[in-house]
């Protein structure tokens, strides 16, 4: 009886046999890891920005459409929130935000809390535009994984996570408030 075909050898492959060859005492346990996710995040991007011209949107547009559905009723947050959330420059969130607004995707309103502040809050359209971009890069990024079973995919999850959870110092949410007067 054979064994079962292992994964076929691909890019990261080459390039660690390579490294094994001309230095391997550069490679360390994570170097691997770190080749893979960069390729999956490299797939995943040409995913989004596969799917985006579709439905006329750039990738900053899709970020910020999708930021302020994310928001949740009333789909509205101030430039520098979008801005800090993204981590644009505001700037460049005006630019963006222009440009969305010439399409009546987004609209800008006094702040109901500041009225020296504005508002980017998104139109009826921009709720529609935002849902399908959604729908869309998530059966895009869907069809990247389409070879690998639940099972993996989950497992592949669970120990990002721990990676995650082992290297990132927990960090308060900034709500913006100052909690000494809370």
């Amino acid at each position: 009886m054979t064994a079962p075909p292992g994964p076929r050898p691909d890019p990261v492959d080459a390039l660690m046999d390579a490294w094994h060859t001309e230095l391997p005492d550069v490679l360390r346990p994570t170097t691997e890891l770190s080749k893979r996710i960069a390729q999956l995040a490299r797939a995943l991007d040409q995913a989004t920005r596969g799917v985006l011209p579709e439905l006329g949107l750039t990738v900053a547009e899709f970020d910020i459409l999708v930021a302020l559905r994310r928001a949740g009723e009333p789909y509205r947050m101030k430039p520098n929130e979008l801005a800090r959330a993204l981590l644009l420059s505001s700037g460049g969130i005006s630019n963006v935000v222009n440009h969305l607004a010439d399409r009546g995707l987004v609209r800008r309103e006094p702040s109901p809390d500041d009225g020296r502040s504005t508002m980017i809050r998104l139109t009826p359209d921009g709720v529609r535009t935002a849902e399908r971009a959604v729908r869309a890069n998530a059966d895009a990024h869907e069809a990247v994984f389409a070879e690998a079973s639940p099972t993996s995919v989950d497992a592949a999850t669970r120990a990002l996570r721990e990676v995650d959870i082992r290297h990132s110092p927990a960090r308060p949410i900034r709500t913006g408030r100052n909690p000494s007067r809370t």
